[in-house]
């Protein structure tokens, strides 16, 4: 039938020309049949490059918030998208390698798995970066309520959900689409399912941006700005870098197939950099804190955990407070 060949046809993993179709969300996201080609070569090895030192980067903040810091309602955030961002990248190292070394016949179970984890990741990591904007627009533009109304354990609340639902959906696009069989597949319920994590991912998108805009508008505009603090550089360059490196990897995966169903020399292209963009952002948020939380200190005076500790200060900088904080530092 038409419309099965169409929907099969355009979320085909092809891995060989022998090589089973896959209908599923993900696009060309394996070596295309005989080639092995520097433009292969490069961008994987920029992959493991990245993702290694993401890998280090991402467990040292997980290892510092988990056991060593406070923690209060956006470091609960920052734990969970650094845990996304390391199996992420870890799952992104291992797909890299499998394409390096050119394996003739992929297992085929353990690249779908790999996939369907990694859109999981990709999900979830999406998922917490707008539930701190959104976390952070409430605590500015109704500070009373946020300090007096707001639920104690919210920010663990909303991860656990976060990683449900991202779970979820990824399961219920494998139910509907099948799992290692296109002819099993209902074709109804694979589109309208592709549909909804499209719009989903649209719908998480377009909140981030609105809140984040409205957190730049508080601190630039008006009579009442707000004071810019550690915090919010953290999560606007957080938020930055995500747009410029993560976005083109969703793009592609849940947008680009509903606008064009075959393989084009610029998807593949398109491909390439939004795998490479991916592995950036996802190494790029410990860099951030280590930035943000080093500027303007003494790097010898500090640890690594005084340096995440002041990414995320959630207070203005005055006079008094740098004094107060170097003394603090100061006390063995």
């Amino acid at each position: 039938m038409g419309e099965s060949s169409t929907s099969a046809g355009f979320l085909a993993l092809n891995i060989s020309a022998s090589t089973m179709a896959l209908t599923t969300t993900n696009p060309m996201d394996e070596t295309i049949p005989g080639s092995t080609s520097i433009k292969i070569l490069i961008p994987n090895l920029m992959i493991i490059i990245f993702g290694l030192v993401g890998l280090t980067g991402n467990a040292i903040v997980f290892w510092l918030l988990g056991f060593h810091l406070r923690r209060n309602a956006f470091s609960v955030y920052i734990l969970n998208l650094a845990l996304a961002d390391f199996l992420f990248l870890l799952c992104r190292i291992i797909a890299s390698t499998q394409k390096l070394l050119t394996f003739s016949s992929p297992n085929i179970t353990f690249l779908i798995c790999l996939y369907t984890f990694r859109v999981i990741l990709y999900i979830a990591g999406l998922s917490m970066l707008t539930a701190i904007s959104i976390e952070r627009c409430l605590s500015v533009l109704c500070p009373i309520w946020y300090r007096c109304h707001r639920p104690e354990h919210t920010s663990t609340v909303m991860c656990a959900a976060i990683w449900v639902l991202s779970l979820l959906i990824c399961i219920l696009n494998r139910y509907f689409c099948g799992f290692l069989d296109t002819k099993y597949v209902n074709d109804y319920g694979c589109m309208a399912s592709n549909f909804f994590n499209a719009a989903y991912l649209m719908f998480l998108f377009v909140v981030l941006c609105v809140s984040s805009l409205a957190l730049l508008a508080r601190l630039f505009c008006g009579t009442g700005r707000m004071k810019l603090t550690r915090l919010y550089v953290t999560i606007m360059l957080t938020i930055l870098v995500f747009l410029l490196c993560g976005l083109p990897c969703g793009l592609y995966w849940f947008l680009l197939f509903w606008i064009k169903n075959g393989f084009a020399v610029f998807d593949f292209n398109f491909y390439l950099a939004s795998t490479v963009l991916s592995a950036i952002n996802s190494s790029a948020n410990p860099i951030i804190y280590f930035f943000v939380g080093s500027f303007r200190h003494r790097l010898k005076h500090q640890t690594l955990k005084m340096v995440l500790q002041s990414a995320l200060q959630d207070t203005p900088e005055t006079a008094e407070n740098m004094v107060e904080m170097s003394r603090s530092k100061a006390e063995p």
